[in-house]
């Protein structure tokens, strides 16, 4: 059974920093594009990093970019998202998903590429 399921949401004060994981079982998650998404209440889910199964490649959205760091740990089959300087405006439930295989970039814009999805784990960022 192809299942992901995210860890490591919480709340967080400004500044401060989590790691959201990915775990998946019932496929090879390094063949895979992997996405993380977002959606904040009142709003539509944003991409804001990808990572290409072809070539490692790396997208970031530019809310995240800097802050944000997306890796993988193949052999725990594991994707990994590092949130650091968290402001309020990263609060939402952060999802991970998967895409393919296919080779080439991955795609970050659209959540229509992405069949596979996590539960979702929240974060929410305040003093």
């Amino acid at each position: 059974q192809v299942q992901l399921v995210e860890s490591g949401g919480g709340l967080v004060q400004p500044g401060g920093s989590l790691r959201l994981a990915c775990a998946a079982s019932g496929f090879v998650l390094e063949h895979y594009q992997i996405g993380w998404f977002r959606q904040a209440p009142g709003k539509e889910r944003e991409g804001i990093s990808c990572i290409s199964s072809s070539d490692g490649s790396i997208k970031y959205a530019d809310s995240v970019k800097g802050r944000f760091t997306i890796s993988r740990d193949n052999a725990k089959n594991t994707a990994y998202l590092q949130m650091n300087s968290l402001k309020p405006e990263d609060t939402a439930v952060y999802f991970c998903a998967t895409a393919g295989p296919f080779e080439g970039d991955c795609p970050l814009a659209s959540v229509y590429e992405y069949d596979a999805w996590g539960q979702g784990t929240q974060v929410i960022v305040s003093s």
